[in-house]
């Protein structure tokens, strides 16, 4: 049964390799949420789910 086998790849490039990673995932983040912030929903929220400006600090519903 074979053993295994050190990596071939020297350790300076899988460093670069983590870092591009590192750097595409964090990349990907902002970019998720710049188009989440800037894209309008194609549909108002439903009345169940709107926020009611006078209910931000009190009861639930239904319990005033």
């Amino acid at each position: 049964m074979a053993r295994h086998r050190r990596c071939t790849a020297p350790v300076p490039l899988d460093r670069a390799r983590r870092r591009l990673a590192a750097g595409l995932t964090a990349a990907s983040a902002l970019a998720a949420t710049f188009l989440a912030v800037s894209v309008t929903p194609a549909a108002p929220p439903a009345p169940d789910r709107a926020v009611d400006v006078h209910d931000l600090g009190g009861a639930p519903r239904g319990h005033r």
